[in-house]
């Protein structure tokens, strides 16, 4: 595949060398093969670039000005829409060719052809792709154990509650027999007290 790009040689438009400079520069700083065609001097050139640019794409006089990008037969874009792209780290997918291994934009149109397509097979993506299929499913096991974990802790905290009552009558209870076991402790010593007094009393009277 070859990358075109419609230029005008002697164009006296400094904007219009400034953009098609930027464009050659970049594509030379990424190692893009490409075919500078200049419609200036080639009048086939200029009528092929003019019949190919679609039609939305046209300016409202209807002549699409340099620089134009096509990857073989297929309109890529103008200035613009290659400037945009480059913004956003997306010019080989602007351009129609697959990015370099390891790059950004290779690792960012991994990203996105996982989340489009699912994921391809190598081990982190099915890592990735076990863990996103668990959750979609929700079959996590991290959060099945969290819910689990939840769930025991809200039945303690009822069986706690329902046998509150119960643990505070038996507390009650077992006060209740201290107070018992005291009074009736307290009863014997009082009778003790008063045992050797009414002997003392009877021993006079005899």
């Amino acid at each position: 595949m070859v990358i075109k790009v419609f230029l005008a040689s002697s164009s006296g438009s400094t904007a219009i060398k400034k953009k098609q400079q930027d464009v050659l520069g970049f594509l030379e700083a990424l190692k893009v093969d490409y075919a500078p065609l200049d419609i200036a001097c080639n009048e086939d050139n200029r009528m092929w670039m003019r019949e190919n640019v679609p039609v939305e794409k046209k300016p409202t006089n209807g002549i699409p000005l340099p620089p134009q990008i096509f990857n073989e037969e297929s309109y890529c874009g103008d200035y613009e829409t290659f400037f945009d792209a480059k913004e956003d780290n997306a010019v080989f997918a602007f351009l129609g060719l697959p990015p370099p291994p390891g790059s950004k934009e290779a690792k960012e149109a991994e990203k996105a052809f996982i989340l489009e397509n699912g994921p391809v097979e190598n081990g982190t993506v099915e890592i990735e792709t076990v863990e996103s299929e668990t959750v979609e499913n929700g079959t996590d096991d991290a959060e099945d154990e969290e819910n689990l974990e939840a769930e025991e802790v809200e039945e303690e905290i009822l069986d706690d509650d329902s046998l509150a009552p119960v643990k505070q009558e038996e507390a009650q209870e077992e006060v209740e027999d201290e107070e018992a076991k005291e009074e009736e402790e307290l009863r014997q010593l009082e009778e003790e007290e008063e045992a050797p007094e009414v002997t003392e009393q009877e021993e006079e009277d005899e």
